[in-house]
């Protein structure tokens, strides 16, 4: 390596100290964490709650717009469904509009592993707003909206 492509240590404390991406990452690792410990007792993952809450609608929904919501590829969204549906919370069926699309759906199991988890996940919200308190947290989740 030339001594005109290294970058000095500086360089790296300026992206530790001012990098959004890096700390929305770290706080993400950290808030991930502290749902998956309150959900553990519900068999779900905070990665699995919101998968199974995105199906939580009157119509099944096609992958693309789960895909879209979760801000997913479809090919981590298909890896994701995988456990679910082996433990038959999750159904995926042929979209019979299109024979190209997927449809998804909970099922009677996944609703009622859904509903056994909602103690859980208001405990961790609710923890959760303790610590930053009820109108830092509606701002936060509004600039999040706002960035994705």
């Amino acid at each position: 390596m030339s001594k005109h492509d290294e970058l000095p240590f500086a360089v790296t404390i300026e992206v530790r100290d001012s990098c959004l991406c890096l700390h929305l990452q770290r706080a993400a690792r950290a808030l991930a964490r502290h749902y998956d410990e309150a959900l553990r007792p519900a068999g779900l993952t905070s990665g699995q709650f919101s998968l199974l809450m995105s199906l939580n609608r009157p119509e099944p929904p096609r992958m693309g717009a789960v895909s879209a919501l979760l801000a997913m590829d479809r090919t981590t969204l298909t890896a994701n469904l995988k456990p679910l549906e082996r433990r038959g919370l999750v159904e995926v069926t042929v979209d019979p509009a299109d024979r190209r699309s997927r449809k998804l759906a909970l099922t009677q199991l996944g609703r009622a592993a859904l509903a056994a988890a909602m103690p859980a996940w208001h405990a961790a919200q609710e923890d959760t707003q303790r610590r930053l308190g009820q109108t830092e947290l509606k701002r936060l989740c509004g600039e999040l909206r706002a960035l994705s």
